[in-house]
């Protein structure tokens, strides 16, 4: 088995006062040689976004992006279709194959409240391919004590969002003292836990709120929720 864990305070941070932001990998300016990736997963930023701020038009090209709000409305619009605001709630996930190339615009929408969201990045298995945008709404009740899949590799059968490389995103959320056997879909992949609220033990590992675990080289493995907790599993190619 080889592991690598992520304490939430050794995360790479920036502060822009409108976007207070948390970088699990080498992002911007910031720049970490231990943390350039994980197999496929090349980002994952854990945001804060002022009301009424935002990230305004700019380009990506051959990666796929995939945004979970945990709290508040991102407001979203591109290169694509109409070019029209889309707003994305917590519950849903959003997901952008910006292959070829596309410019987008991404604001929290209330005026009011702080939007707080994760944003992934994946490195896709193939390249160019003609950008597209998808989102969906994924229930809190069928998360309780079994995994959720969110998105999946367009060769996976299970439902979900789907994306240009052979990943599988899902959440779960445990109660305190339940237990949790995750199993991996394919042995050369890693699995990346974030843990999104909560505390678990995994191995003779304690993570809290916002740390991070990865494993690779292994079949399985088992959590112990420690408190209600709520969990992220990134599986993806370790390549």
């Amino acid at each position: 088995m080889r592991k690598v864990i992520h304490k939430s305070e050794e995360r790479g941070q920036a502060n822009h006062g409108w976007l207070q932001a948390k970088h699990s990998f080498s992002f911007a300016q910031y720049f970490d040689p231990n943390k350039i990736q994980f197999g496929a997963l090349r980002v994952l930023n854990d945001d804060i976004i002022a009301p009424s701020m935002g990230f305004g038009t700019h380009p990506h090209d051959n990666m796929e992006i995939i945004t979970i709000p945990l709290s508040g409305v991102l407001k979203h619009r591109d290169s694509m279709g109409d070019n029209e605001w889309q707003e994305i709630k917590a519950g849903e996930v959003q997901l952008m194959s910006a292959g070829s190339g596309l410019q987008h615009s991404e604001i929290n929408a209330s005026t009011t409240e702080e939007l707080k969201l994760f944003q992934i990045w994946i490195m896709p298995n193939e390249k160019n391919v003609k950008p597209r945008y998808d989102q969906a709404f994924f229930k809190t009740e069928d998360r309780q004590g079994q995994l959720q899949t969110l998105v999946t590799g367009f060769s996976s059968q299970e439902k979900g969002l789907k994306i240009h490389q052979d990943v599988t995103l899902s959440r779960i959320d445990l109660k305190e003292n339940e237990s949790f056997i995750y199993k991996l879909n394919d042995e050369r992949n890693g699995v990346y836990t974030m843990v999104i609220s909560g505390n678990i033990k995994v191995d003779k590992d304690n993570l809290n709120t916002r740390d991070a675990i990865g494993l690779s080289d292994i079949k399985d493995f088992n959590i112990e929720a420690k408190s209600n907790t709520e969990l992220l599993f990134i599986e993806v190619p370790m390549f």
